[in-house]
């Protein structure tokens, strides 16, 4: 049986790749696609849900909920690195929706239809999570599993010194989301990072003449140029991919039980994740996380989705 999934997402050249993935794994039901402000301001995430799953037409449409702002604005995006418009500059028409729905609204909706059974992959700040919990205070122990892209244990972040985008983005939502009784399992950038991908993907990617082959044409190459004219690095990290496979392949995984919390205000450590590993903590533990990863077995998987993706 294949297992319901909402994703939660702020696409993003990375989540792009891995709603691409996802739609297209005869593995996962995805029942929902919301979005969240994040790498791009929150309108332009629900125009890039609708984009990305009207150029992939997938077997089956998910529900899509609109993105609103946080409550204390996005203090970042990161156009810079995936675009003007997120997807790589690639300009997608949309088609024009009367109605739509909030994220939160749809979230609630669809854990509620199936209690238990649905697993919620957050691959941006977490903004719709927190809010679904306060709109219905009994959902969080209706989801099944929560699993986030976000954080890091040791590494260093990614949008500050101390913390990594997702986080920094809403470190208010992401310390309601942490302390909630949600069974959540964490995937932070110490993890992420173990897994580069270099130009030898655009050699594998799937036919321009399949719709999956087409979109990830369009919108992955922009992410290696941002890459190296940025950073220097002849690699990329798609994070949300990693994320994803936690959820289709979690035995890839080593992972720990932990106490996890969000700094919320500190001048310059807004944002960061913080873990009690003291050798006696005092904390209890909240949250499962991802210690070490199979990267190999992930790139290969990775690479095996893609092929599945360009058979439609």
């Amino acid at each position: 049986m294949a297992r319901k999934l909402i994703i939660d997402t702020d696409p993003g050249i990375d989540d792009a790749v891995a709603l691409t993935l996802a739609l297209f794994d005869p593995k996962l039901d995805v029942v929902a696609v919301t979005a969240v402000g994040g790498n791009v301001p929150p309108e332009m995430a629900s125009r890039n849900v609708q984009a990305i799953i009207e150029q992939l037409d997938p077997p089956r449409w998910p529900r899509t909920g609109s993105a609103s702002a946080p409550d204390a604005g996005l203090p970042a995006d990161a156009r810079h690195i995936h675009g003007a418009d997120g997807l790589g500059n690639a300009k997608f028409e949309v088609a024009e929706l009367i109605h739509r729905h909030p994220a939160e609204k749809v979230i609630c909706d669809e854990v509620r239809a199936a209690p238990d059974e649905v697993t919620i992959l957050a691959l941006g700040p977490l903004t719709n999570i927190a809010r679904a919990f306060q709109r219905d205070p009994g959902l969080e122990s209706q989801v099944g599993r929560l699993v986030i892209m976000g954080g890091a244990v040791t590494a260093p972040g990614n949008v500050t010194p101390a913390a990594e985008f997702n986080i920094y983005c809403d470190p208010v939502s992401a310390r309601s989301v942490f302390k909630s009784r949600t069974t959540k399992t964490l995937i932070p950038l110490d993890v992420t990072n173990q897994v580069p991908l270099t130009y030898d993907l655009l050699d594998n990617l799937p036919p321009e003449t399949s719709r999956g082959g087409a979109f990830l044409r369009r919108v992955l190459p922009h992410a290696f140029r941002s890459h190296r004219q940025l950073f220097g690095q002849e690699e990329i990290f798609l994070h949300d991919v990693v994320a994803l496979v936690a959820v289709t392949h979690p035995e890839l995984f080593e992972t720990c039980e932990i106490a996890g919390d969000v700094e919320t205000q500190g001048e310059l450590t807004a944002g960061a994740t913080l873990f009690d590993r003291r050798p006696r903590p005092e904390w209890r533990a909240n949250m499962e996380i991802a210690t070490a990863v199979d990267s190999a077995a992930v790139v290969d998987y990775i690479m095996r989705a893609m092929k599945r993706a360009g058979q439609v």
